[in-house]
């Protein structure tokens, strides 16, 4: 089809690179997800770039973007994997209360809006 408008994603190679890096944040998150749980600890590269990777995802999603996101069970089930980890090692850091209770509320979001955006791409 080539190009079908003058939008920066509204054309066939601009849909390509869109995909490959789609598929490069759901690789990076699946395999975070799936290696050493030290890694997803909240001072940890994968602790704060997981985060970083799904929100990128909600946002490409939400403005209509992004296709084949992972199914909602498999984010919820990051979620839980993540969240283990980030509960089980984040007063080690000494964090004030508010920043907790604050920061767990932002990562709740984050994997949530994701999970609801898939879950509303696979009913469309």
């Amino acid at each position: 089809m080539g190009t079908w408008g003058s939008g920066n994603f509204e054309s066939d190679t601009a849909l390509d690179h869109l995909s490959a890096v789609i598929d490069r944040l759901v690789t990076e998150v699946t395999d975070a997800m799936s290696g050493d749980p030290v890694a997803l600890e909240p001072d940890e590269y994968w602790g704060v770039a997981v985060p970083c990777d799904l929100e990128l995802l909600h946002t490409l999603a939400h403005a209509g973007y992004a296709t084949g996101l992972p199914a909602p069970e498999v984010i919820e089930g990051w979620k839980k994997t993540f969240m283990a980890v980030w509960e089980a090692t984040i007063d080690d850091l000494d964090p004030s209360p508010a920043y907790k209770t604050e920061r767990r509320t932002v990562l709740h979001r984050t994997f949530d809006d994701l999970a609801a955006v898939s879950r509303h791409e696979t009913t469309d």
